[in-house]
């Protein structure tokens, strides 16, 4: 459930779920998008910044899904 006042697209930031390293990827750009969401003022040009972030945050965690493990190493 979101909290009221927060956007929907904050969820989409969660990283708790995620095993390591993948969580040490994540919680970086969680951290900023919670940090701009309070910030910058609700309107379109926040959701976007908001958008593009997690775009960005995807991309860096399927980054990290092809980094060989210390094992592979």
């Amino acid at each position: 459930m979101a909290d009221a006042g927060m956007p929907p697209i904050l969820r989409y930031f969660d990283f708790t779920h995620l095993p390591e390293p993948l969580r040490s990827v994540s919680m970086p750009f969680s951290d900023l998008a919670h940090r701009l969401n309070t910030m910058l003022p609700p309107g379109p040009e926040t959701t976007v910044a908001l958008r593009k972030l997690l775009e960005s945050k995807d991309a860096a965690v399927r980054s990290a899904l092809d980094k060989p493990s210390p094992k592979e190493s």
